[in-house]
């Protein structure tokens, strides 16, 4: 018999829909409680026929949920959702519920195993032991409460986008970090100093202690709202990745520039493939242009130059 995880978010009403987009980048079969029409009901013809346990549901709030196979690695999910809802910067309640409280931080290592992403970089589990063929550039990985373990498509495609583009000695900024696993993937292709950065201060805690087990002096890390606070380098930064939503790319679109060199290139994913169109225009609109593109499962991620 299949084991379920069912992945519970809940949050002010008013952030209904922005809650299904967010669930629905992991699975496109959603449950919504939504109370906030009850009361027109009332004075309907199916009145007399509602519960009074939905009479007495707080209206106020909405919950959308999503259920997860237990060996797709629900924990994955969770930390991608939760990234993406601080991102949109949504206050909401995180449920995982079908797995003891006290197993979840470690159920999901199991299904966890080594990923090759593009031509040379592999993702290997902390715990796992893994021998490197030869031209093989191995990241350990320890995600704990943060997303990005190379699992999820859209961590896959940046990582193989980094490999085009990153170069020896280049300066790099990953905006959202997350586990840090990208700025990693960067310094070890090379690039000379990392600026990792994360509104979410355990991801930035956890970013720093991968940082170190991988032994990438260059990845340095930072609490950021967005890119409000992000630190320059001379010149600005030869890459930037964005790993994010679609709606807080294109709210960054016009400023994002101004920390990168005119030579730079900017890596961006977390775009479903239905809203890819929309994101790279309003990257052309600021002066953009795509000169490279992955799609997998659904998702998208493009690199663009300054036209």
């Amino acid at each position: 018999m299949d084991s379920w995880i069912q992945i519970k978010v809940t949050a002010a009403q008013q952030y209904l829909d922005d809650l299904c987009a967010v669930m629905s980048m992991v699975d496109n079969s959603l449950m919504v409680e939504d109370f906030s029409d009850v009361e027109q009901e009332l004075d309907g013809v199916y009145g007399d026929l509602i519960d009074q346990e939905l009479l007495e549901r707080d209206r106020t709030v909405a919950s959308v949920s999503v259920f997860i196979p237990a060996e797709k690695s629900p924990a994955e999910s969770e930390g991608f959702i939760r990234q993406r809802l601080q991102t949109l910067e949504i206050p909401a309640d995180i449920q995982c519920i079908g797995v003891h409280e006290e197993d979840w931080a470690n159920s999901w290592k199991q299904y966890y195993k080594p990923i090759k992403t593009g031509e040379r970089l592999v993702i290997v589990p902390e715990w796992e032991k893994y021998e490197a063929a030869d031209g093989e550039i191995v990241v350990l990985m320890d995600p704990g409460m943060a997303f990005g373990t190379g699992t999820h498509e859209t961590t896959r495609l940046c990582a193989m986008l980094l490999e085009q583009y990153v170069h020896f000695g280049d300066t790099m900024l990953d905006v959202g970090c997350g586990s840090g696993i990208l700025a990693i993937c960067a310094a070890k292709l090379g690039a000379g100093y990392c600026y990792a950065c994360d509104i979410d201060p355990v991801a930035v805690r956890i970013a720093g202690e991968n940082a170190v087990l991988n032994q990438t002096a260059q990845v340095e890390t930072g609490v950021s709202d967005l890119l409000a606070q992000a630190k320059t380098v001379s010149g600005g930064y030869k890459v930037c990745c964005a790993n994010i939503v679609a709606d807080v790319i294109i709210r960054m679109a016009p400023d994002i520039g101004r920390f990168m060199a005119n030579d730079g290139v900017l890596i961006v994913s977390g775009i479903i493939t239905e809203r890819a169109a929309e994101t790279v225009s309003a990257l052309e609109e600021a002066g953009w242009s795509l000169i490279d593109q992955r799609r997998e499962n659904g998702w998208f991620a493009g690199a663009l130059k300054r036209t």
